[in-house]
């Protein structure tokens, strides 16, 4: 979402928080706002998407280089 539909969305928040807004004012924050959540949606997935679960095979001998602190 570019910067300008961004701003958009915080004057219009702010101007709801001075005056109520228009019936077209409310329209298009309700639109923006629709599609601000759809864009941190989409690159929420994509960064997720990017994640590897590496398998869990420590066994905790004396060659662990897990990291963890084992107790023996």
């Amino acid at each position: 979402m570019k910067q300008e539909k961004i701003n958009r969305i915080n004057q219009l928040a702010q101007k709801a928080k001075i005056q109520p807004l228009t019936a077209p004012e409310k329209a298009e924050q309700q639109s923006l706002r629709q599609e601000y959540l759809a864009a941190v949606r989409s690159n929420l997935r994509s960064s997720l998407d990017l994640i590897k679960i590496a398998p869990y095979d420590c066994e905790g001998g004396d060659n662990c280089t897990c990291g963890h602190h084992h107790h023996k």
